[in-house]
């Protein structure tokens, strides 16, 4: 297990995590937790040494709890703690593979503590429209309001973006790439882990954001200029800093601040897209 290669994935409840570990994992040369039993095969409910994220509310809820963040100076991030998660992940995965993928959403707040714990690690982080993650989230489980889950999302993101400086190794994505050109961003993504391409056997749907931004849509006709207006003054410039917006939905924006990072990289504009 020493000499495996780890690869996170992180990114928020319903925004193609899931998809994405099923892709990445169908890779000859990559192993993953499969038909474990657990909640989507994640690993953070196939080892004892820390909690999951539903011990800090779950999903729509877990970043704004502060215990739910871990970095390297954690308690919990020793080598003893290291050997303890290998040995329960182990027990899911074909070890005659070098990478070894693992994807949780918590990841996205807990990234520098598992790269102190495996420091070859790399990260793949999957963004999405704050507004359909979101109405995704609330249409599963609706306790929550919108714009507290907007607040969520964008609170996690940001809490990513700080720490992003501190990781080796970085690949960032948004998931309306993937949706609008699986093989060809799922190419670079091997390419970025210096692995060769292989074909996407997994459905992926250009047009899931749609129905969401429908809903956006008949929230905004059912609701006050003058909330609309208090939503879009609190969340517009924190999106935008993601290459999202809350009033232009349909596009996606230009993130120079996260393809500056000398180790985090980022698919480009697509044609025709705002800027």
């Amino acid at each position: 297990m020493k000499d495996r290669e780890f690869i996170f994935l992180a990114g928020l409840h319903r925004s193609g995590t899931s998809l994405l570990h099923e892709i990445i994992r169908e890779h000859p040369d990559i192993t993953g937790l499969t038909d474990t039993g657990a909640p989507a095969d994640e690993g953070q409910h196939l080892q004892t040494v820390f909690e999951p994220g539903t011990a800090h509310g779950g999903p729509g809820k877990f970043a704004f709890d502060k215990r739910s963040y871990m970095n390297e100076s954690h308690p919990l991030a020793t080598d003893e703690n290291a050997n303890t998660i290998l040995n329960e992940w182990g027990r899911h995965l074909d070890l005659s593979c070098k990478y070894i993928v693992e994807k949780s959403p918590p990841n996205i707040v807990r990234s520098r503590f598992l790269q102190k714990l495996f420091p070859e690690s790399r990260f793949i982080v999957i963004l999405r429209h704050p507004l359909v993650v979101s109405y995704a989230t609330h249409n599963k489980w609706p306790r929550t309001s919108i714009p507290l889950l907007l607040e969520h999302a964008l609170l996690a993101y940001e809490i990513f973006i700080k720490d992003m400086q501190k990781l080796h190794s970085v690949y960032i994505l948004r998931y309306e790439e993937l949706a609008h050109d699986p093989q060809g961003t799922v190419n670079n993504i091997f390419r970025f882990l210096g692995l060769a391409p292989v074909k996407v056997s997994q459905d992926v749907h250009s047009k899931v954001n749609e129905k969401y931004f429908m809903m956006w849509e008949n929230t905004r006709k059912h609701t006050s200029d003058r909330n609309i207006n208090k939503l879009t003054e609190k969340f517009e410039s924190r999106m935008n800093r993601f290459g999202y917006s809350i009033t232009h939905y349909n596009d996606t924006i230009p993130v120079s601040l996260l393809g500056a990072h000398h180790n985090a990289h980022i698919q480009p504009l697509l044609p025709g897209q705002a800027s």
